[in-house]
C-alpha cells in the first residue's frame, strides 16, 4: 500500500459581502492540488451572504481553523468589515505567521494589510482601489498576480484563477497546473474588450467610477484612515 500524498491545507476566510467568484474561482483551481483539504473560516458559524444572492455554509470557526498551508483571503464589499475586526485581523496575523503561502483576491489584500501583511511588500487588488494600498506600507504593481515571497495577491474577481493555477504550478508541477487548466476548460475569449480600465472605453469607466467604485474607494479610505 502506498500513502497518499500529504494534506495540503487551504483557509478562505470568508464574510457577508464576500464577492462569491473571488473565493469560489480560486477554490475550484486549488482543491486540485494533491492532498488538498479545503476549510472555509468565518468568525461565527452561520451562512455567509454573498454579493450573488446566495448563502455558502462555512466549514469552521476561526478558533477551531487547523493552521494553513495556504490562506485565501477573498474581497468583496464586505471587506469594509473585516479590516475593522481585531479578532478577524489576529487570525489572519496567526495564520499568517506559519502559512506557507499567504494570498488575496480583489480587495482581499485590504484585509491583509489591515493585519500587517503588507508591510514593505509589492501587492496588487481590484483597479478600483490600487490607491490603498500605500495605506499599508505596500507597493502597487500592477498586475493580475504580483509575488512577493510568500505573498501573492491578486487583482480584481477573475483574477483569483490566474493566481490558483501559479500556486498550483509551484506546488504539483506546470503540467498538472495546465492539465487544471484544461479540466476547467480556462480559456477565456471575453465578448468584449472592456475588462481593465487600460482598455475599457473612457465613458464606460467614468461612469462605472461614478456609480459604484469612487463612493466604495472613499469610504474604505475613511475607514482606514481612522485613528
Amino acid at each position: 500500500m502506498t500513502d497518499g500524498p500529504k494534506p495540503f491545507h487551504i483557509v478562505f476566510l470568508l464574510f457577508d459581502g464576500i464577492t462569491q467568484l473571488d473565493f469560489t474561482g480560486p477554490a475550484q483551481v486549488l482543491c486540485r492540488i494533491p492532498g488538498a483539504v479545503v476549510h472555509t473560516a468565518v468568525k461565527e458559524i452561520k451562512p455567509i451572504q454573498t454579493d450573488s444572492g446566495f448563502a455558502i455554509v462555512p466549514s469552521t470557526d476561526l478558533t477551531d481553523c487547523p493552521q494553513a498551508d495556504l490562506l485565501c483571503v477573498p474581497g468583496g464589499f464586505g471587506t469594509r468589515d473585516v479590516i475593522q475586526d481585531e479578532a478577524t485581523l489576529q487570525f489572519l496575523r496567526d495564520q499568517g505567521a506559519e502559512a506557507r503561502y499567504v494570498t488575496s483576491v480583489c480587495t482581499g489584500s485590504l484585509a491583509l494589510g489591515a493585519a500587517g501583511l503588507l508591510e514593505g511588500r509589492r501587492a496588487t487588488s481590484h483597479w478600483a482601489y490600487t490607491g490603498l494600498l500605500e495605506k499599508f506600507g505596500a507597493t502597487y504593481e500592477k498586475a493580475r498576480v504580483v509575488k512577493d515571497g510568500n505573498i501573492i495577491t491578486a487583482g480584481g474577481v477573475t483574477s483569483g484563477i490566474d493566481f490558483a493555477l501559479t500556486v498550483v504550478a509551484e506546488i504539483a508541477g506546470q503540467q498538472w497546473a495546465e492539465s487544471t487548466q484544461l479540466s476547467l476548460e480556462y480559456d477565456p475569449h471575453p465578448p468584449f474588450g472592456s475588462g481593465h480600465p487600460d482598455v475599457a472605453d473612457p465613458d464606460l469607466l467614468a461612469a462605472l467610477l461614478d456609480r459604484v467604485y469612487e463612493k466604495a474607494a472613499r469610504e474604505l479610505a475613511d475607514i482606514i484612515d481612522r485613528p
